[in-house]
């Protein structure tokens, strides 16, 4: 959601705790003088632009645990109905946490920061997402019983409006060598059943040759407007007044990782990588996870592996996570972007309580953004310059919030990513243009490469502007193939009851099994 006056999103950022089962500026300056004009469908030779070639690892293909550890015994259910429980909340605060880090290496720790409102005992409980013959999570191992006591309250620090806590760590998390790489859910539940959450990832750097997920944790923290109290609570887009009503010009400049997930403590829009964690896993397809903070810290190797999928909205990302992707398409790793409006906003990663990493900064206004060149100002990716636009990586960008789902209408029914799907030019797959949208501008440089826009998809927007969803996938000279779904809801269409649709599904898996080549694939399991 690229601007702050779009819709009220503190109010969507809490969404995900009950789910589980875009832009309003000037979308850049026109910039037409010397950009080829296409026909919408037509394959796009975008002229050659110099980009460093890193002569590629050839790592080799290490053995694929996915499989097995999706086999076994789930133990106890992390989503299994229970009335007794009852999910905590920002203004009582009966449980809230938060994780040391984004994510931890096998072997190493992570600690977990617990305040507990009413002093009394609390349990740990580590989950792994998964498949898991569609329970979605295996129960890992759970923590003693643990005394909660109140923390103090969070601060915020009137000039940016940051918002951080400073807890100290109640249980620290050992990660046993033989765990999987994944996405993991810490469950927090006091001795009276309230029960809250932290997400994180565990990563495995061994293994190479595989697809790497990288989870948008840059973009939870952006959205995340702990505590949504009506006094405290802020994120990127919005705060509250001392009315207690939420005003844009009371949203915080910078955000911390040191403080909880708002309502349940699962991010915005984690259900959307979810649904692709679920897929992926089922189909077989060798798979390690990182986060946007191990691409910003170069923990991410895109040589070491096929290619990087980026499951959900992802939308805020720094230089560094920027120049580690285009260093993979420059040496052939390539990428998978599976929903829309894909770095939007360029970002800082700041320290915070005395460790680095843990602040994100966002002024989203070259005026505001203090002592800082032009070239590195957080603002849009496309204001900083034509050549930064996000479609010069992406092949599309951001065009759109969508006011009513729309169909998918197909085009380029004969290219290898439809193969077996049974589509044809012109069919409408319906409710799959949601939420925000993407397009190609002719206004900025085309991505480096032979382009086809699989998609034409019409649709309105919020503003009651028509538009054009495109699907793009292009494939570059290193041999890299970049894809981008174009629309929130291509996710949705793998797993979410109500959505699933079998030709996205084989869609998806043509993509893959082209990453990954024959010796790769897991076969014919969409």
């Amino acid at each position: 959601m690229p601007s702050v006056s779009r819709r009220a999103a503190i109010g969507l950022a809490a969404g995900a705790a009950g789910v589980l089962a875009g832009c309003s500026e000037n979308p850049g300056k026109p910039n037409g003088a010397g950009v080829p004009q296409q026909r919408t469908g037509e394959p796009v030779i975008a002229p050659p632009v110099p980009m460093p070639a890193p002569t590629r690892t050839q790592a080799p293909r290490t053995a694929n645990p996915i499989p097995a550890e999706n086999s076994r015994s789930v133990g106890k259910r992390w989503l299994a109905d229970d009335p007794g429980f009852r999910s905590a909340d920002d203004v009582q605060q009966q449980i809230a946490a938060y994780a040391s880090e984004t994510s931890v290496g096998l072997g190493e720790s992570i600690d977990f920061h617990v305040h507990v409102g009413d002093a009394e005992p609390y349990r740990i409980e580590v989950f792994r997402l998964g498949h898991y013959g569609g329970t979605g999570a295996r129960h890992m191992m759970s923590s003693p019983v643990l005394n909660g006591r109140p923390q103090p309250e969070a601060e915020r620090a009137v000039k940016t409006n940051i918002v951080y806590c400073d807890w100290p760590a109640a249980w620290t998390l050992k990660v046993p060598a033989e765990w999987v790489s994944g996405m993991y859910v810490a469950v927090f539940t006091t001795a009276s059943n309230h029960r809250s959450h932290t997400v994180f990832v565990v990563r495995d750097e061994r293994r190479s040759g595989n697809l790497c997920v990288v989870l948008p944790f840059s973009t939870y923290q952006a959205y995340n407007p702990w505590p949504r109290d009506g006094r405290l609570g802020r994120n990127l887009y919005q705060g509250y007044r001392l009315d207690g009503v939420l005003g844009n010009e009371e949203r915080s400049r910078k955000v911390s990782f040191d403080r909880p997930y708002s309502g349940s403590g699962l991010p915005y829009l984690f259900d959307t990588d979810y649904d692709l964690i679920q897929w992926v896993e089922r189909s077989g397809y060798d798979v390690t996870y990182a986060t946007s903070v191990d691409l910003h810290l170069g923990r991410v190797d895109p040589l070491r592996h096929a290619g990087l999928i980026f499951p959900g909205h992802d939308e805020y990302w720094s230089a560094q996570m920027r120049a580690v992707t285009e260093t993979a398409v420059a040496g052939g790793t390539s990428l998978a972007f599976l929903a829309a409006n894909n770095i939007y906003w360029n970002i800082r990663y700041e320290p915070g309580d005395g460790r680095p990493n843990r602040t994100i900064t966002c002024y989203k206004s070259m005026q505001e953004d203090p002592s800082t060149p032009t070239r590195q100002a957080t603002v849009t990716w496309r204001s900083l310059g034509p050549q930064d636009a996000e479609q010069r990586l992406l092949g599309v960008q951001y065009n759109g919030v969508v006011a009513k789902t729309a169909p998918l209408i197909v085009q380029q029914a004969d290219h290898w990513m439809w193969q077996g799907t049974g589509v044809r030019d012109g069919m409408a797959l319906r409710r799959l243009v949601g939420g925000e949208a993407d397009g190609r501008d002719a206004r900025f440089p085309f991505a480096d490469g032979v382009q086809t826009l699989l998609t034409a998809s019409p649709y309105m927007t919020t503003k009651g502007k028509p538009a054009v969803q495109n699907t793009s996938v292009y494939e570059a000279a290193s041999g890299a193939v970049v894809f981008c779904a174009g629309t929130f809801n291509w996710p949705l269409a793998l797993n979410r009851r109500g959505y699933r649709d079998s030709r996205i599904q084989r869609a998806t898996a043509n993509l893959l099994n082209r990453i990954l080549g024959p010796a790769g694939a897991p076969g014919d399991r969409a």
